[in-house]
């Protein structure tokens, strides 16, 4: 079985000043807007990041699930962790295994070719896992999310290549760590003293809450090839935290080179 990260998925309380952020301190571009979020309450835009994506969303009206989160976090941060499954039964499998270990089932969708499997955020913990099986079973291209095919033109990898990691709080990262791990049948092992999981593509890493906003999806390694363009940009929007280090939309961005 593979699982790959496709996707992740920022909630913000504006959209228009973050994708400013993202765009210009990353170095990377737009890619899509999909008006179909919208009949969640929510606008929002992609980024191609590599041959994947960066998503964030924004309330639009009161009450929507995107601004509850907000609340309950204190403000812009990580929201969502989106794979792609490389098999449609390997996809159901871990369907299965998520209710099995008491996982809720958010939101479902089934299209031509296309399935779509949101767990519960409350039940994994500390973010949403989307688990997205594709016909197409193309890790490098065609993408439902971003509409498809059309987006390859936007990729560009001269500041920042791709991800390479995503950090999960928890007041108890080993137990967080076992949850997921049970959910994505992924065996846990260890980086750097902490917990974490391989998916395909990316190490998830589970570590403590030590900003005060509970338990969430609170950063992101980044792979980068122009280190000092980020850091620039970054000093100039306040978004610099260290040389390793950027903060936008509420999320850590760790700087690999």
């Amino acid at each position: 079985m593979t699982i790959q990260l496709r996707q992740i998925c920022l909630v913000a309380e504006h959209l228009a000043p973050v994708i400013d952020d993202l765009t210009a301190i990353l170095g990377i571009n737009s890619c899509y807007v999909d008006p179909g979020v919208g009949v969640f309450g929510l606008e929002n835009n992609l980024m191609a990041v590599g041959r994947n994506f960066l998503e964030v969303v924004a309330p639009t009206q009161p009450n929507t699930a995107g601004g509850r989160y907000l609340e309950r976090r204190g403000g812009d941060g990580g929201y969502m962790v989106i794979t792609q499954i490389d098999t449609f039964e390997n996809q159901q499998m871990l369907r299965q295994r998520a209710l099995d270990n008491g996982v809720r089932i958010a939101h479902e969708s089934q299209r031509e070719g296309w399935n779509l499997c949101q767990l519960h955020p409350a039940d994994m913990r500390a973010a949403f896992l989307e688990l997205e099986y594709d016909s197409r079973e193309d890790f490098n291209g065609h993408w439902n999310p971003v509409g498809g095919d059309g987006w390859e033109d936007k990729v560009k990898q001269d500041v920042t290549e791709d991800f390479l990691g995503v950090e999960l709080q928890a007041d108890n990262p080993l137990e967080l760590a076992a949850h997921w791990a049970s959910v994505t049948d992924c065996p846990i092992a260890e980086q750097g003293r902490h917990p974490c999981i391989a998916f395909n593509n990316v190490t998830l890493r589970f570590v403590p809450v030590t900003d005060g906003r509970g338990p969430g999806l609170g950063g992101l390694d980044i792979k980068v090839s122009n280190r000092e363009a980020i850091l620039q940009q970054a000093h100039t929007r306040n978004c610099y935290v260290s040389d390793e280090r950027v903060d936008i939309c509420g999320t850590r961005f760790y700087l690999k080179d």
